[in-house]
């Protein structure tokens, strides 16, 4: 019997606590068009981030295999102040979002949160955002491979295998670019592509 129970607890699934920070292959990094977060979820919240003019904002820096994603490390760095994730709400919406991804995140790179944050903002900074969705001035239905190629355009370094659109009942969700540690474009994994195949996809106006 104790044999089998031994067998049993080595044959469960590790979960993502055990990993260890700083392995990984790659990054993701996440855009969301906040206007279709907002009325998908965060104006039911009362979220801070709808009262703003945000346009495409950064969900996350994530860690990545190849194949998966580590979470939620057993990271031995400090948590981050109130100041940085506060400091962090320009770019990401609100603070409480800049503490989630540090958190489930950020704690598997093997880098500081101070570091974390600096390495966001600056992967952030290297994508261009198309301009040209921020002038709507309302809603519009227009396929998911628009806003792609829009992206594509707007950042010739990146290639077509190295960034995916993702939709959420009907609307544009997010627009995720692959990069390397170094923050260079590189090709997604087979399972971070989640390509968009709406032809009426919903892109909600900033305002």
């Amino acid at each position: 019997m104790r044999w089998f129970v031994i067998w049993a607890l080595a044959a469960l699934p590790v979960w993502a606590d055990g990993e260890k920070p700083g392995v990984f292959d790659y990054y993701v990094l996440s855009l969301s068009w906040s206007p279709n977060w907002c009325t998908l979820e965060g104006d039911a919240r009362g979220s801070p981030q709808c009262d703003a003019e945000f346009g495409w904002t950064m969900h996350g820096l994530w860690p990545q295999y190849h194949r998966g994603y580590p979470s939620y490390c057993r990271s031995l760095e400090r948590p981050p102040s109130r100041g940085m994730t506060s400091d962090m709400a320009d770019i990401m919406g609100t603070p409480g979002l800049a503490w989630h991804q540090w958190n489930k995140h950020g704690t598997c790179t093997g880098l500081t949160p101070e570091e974390y944050y600096a390495l966001s903002r600056e992967a952030y900074g290297r994508v261009v955002r198309p301009p040209a969705f921020r002038k709507l001035d309302k809603p519009v239905r227009l396929p998911a491979a628009v806003v792609e190629q829009a992206f594509l355009v707007a950042n010739p370094g990146i290639e077509p295998d190295g960034l995916t659109v993702t939709c959420r009942d009907g609307y544009i969700q997010e627009v995720r670019v692959c990069l390397s540690r170094d923050l260079a474009p590189v090709p997604c994994g087979r399972d971070v592509v989640r390509d968009c195949a709406l032809k009426d996809a919903v892109l909600q106006p900033v305002e």
